[in-house]
Formats: C-alpha cells, structure tokens, sequence
C-alpha cells in the first residue's frame, strides 16, 4: 500500500472518530496537507474556523503568512512539507486543546507521522511544541534548537505564524526574521 493510500485510509478512520466532544461540534476534520512523501512533517495546534470550513489546515490569515514563509525560504507547501495538527477537529472558539483531548488525537498523529517518515518534523507553536518537549517550556528560549523526536527524526520548533501576525518586523532578530532563519536551517537536514 502506499504511502499516500495508507493516509487516506487513516483519514477514513479520522472522520468516523468521535472520542471526544471535537467531533461532535466540527464542520470537517482537518487531516493534512501536503505531499504524502515530504521531507518535512509540519505540526501545528488545532484547525480554527477556516480550517474547520475547508478540511484544510493552516488556510487561515496565519495559513497564508506560513505559504509566503516556506515560499520565500525556497520550499513548496505542497511537494516539501506534509502539514498536520496535534488534533484534527477545532475547538470551540479557537481555544487550545486540551490534553485529553490532544491524547484522544494522538494515534493519528503518530500514524501521520510513522507512514510519511519525514527527515525534519517541525513543531509549529507553543502548543504543538509542549505537547512533545514538556509543558514548562517557553518557546522563545526553544525555537530554533533541534532535537531527536519520534525514533530519531530531527525535529525543531517554530513561532506559530499566528504569533507572527501580531509582529510585522522583518528586521534582523525580529521573529519573523527567526522564523526565515529556522526554515532555512531545514536544508542542512534534508
């Protein structure tokens, strides 16, 4: 089976679930994007209101902020990356997941993520980032390092480009520069 039959087939699996209360107030689930057989694996919160309308993550405002960011470092959204969520339906309001519900969602994620097999997975976020590297953490003091997640992949943490919206600066040091920056360092691991 290949790879891309393989995540159709959890997608499947994905729309039937309703373990917790997500699935019954979503639109769609919001499964991925992306290429089955990217390189990179990117990891988001959860689906907002666009998302949840489209069945696509990352489509939103932050959505297209992200596109322009993986454009302008040299990569395509749609053959380079494979783009998920730590859940796959939205919260009410936007809110972040909780961590049941996070664990409820949590063999879908794995399953994404052993069937693509990425090179690089990045964590997009504070919450996507807490939910492998710890609750304490701060993402500033964070984004940028790498570690050796999920049998050994190289992973690394991002500014969520919702976060990013809220900060317009392209100057040297300013976070959307640090984002351009993270990006880039992909190449060195793929």
């Amino acid at each position: 089976m290949s790879k891309s039959e393989e995540l159709n087939r959890l997608k499947t699996k994905c729309i039937e679930c309703r373990a917790c209360e997500l699935g019954k107030t979503r639109k769609n689930i919001v499964f991925s994007d992306g290429s089955a057989d990217a390189k990179i694996l990117l990891i988001g919160e959860a689906p907002g209101a666009d998302e949840d309308a489209s069945g696509i993550p990352f489509v939103g405002r932050a959505g297209k902020l992200l596109t322009k960011l993986i454009e302008d470092c040299g990569f395509s959204r749609k053959d380079d990356f494979y783009i998920c969520n730590t859940v796959k339906c939205r919260p009410p309001e936007n809110r972040v997941p909780t961590d049941e519900e996070k664990k409820l969602c949590e063999n879908f994620l794995l399953e994404q993520i052993k069937t693509v097999n990425p090179k690089v997975i990045v964590l997009c976020g504070a919450t996507s980032a807490k939910s492998f590297l710890g609750s304490k953490i701060k993402i500033s003091q964070i984004r940028g390092k790498w570690y050796k997640l999920f049998n050994n992949i190289d992973t690394t943490v991002i500014f969520h480009p919702s976060y990013l919206l809220r900060n317009h600066s392209e100057e040297h040091g300013s976070p959307r520069w640090l984002t351009k920056q993270d990006l880039l360092k992909i190449k060195e691991f793929i």
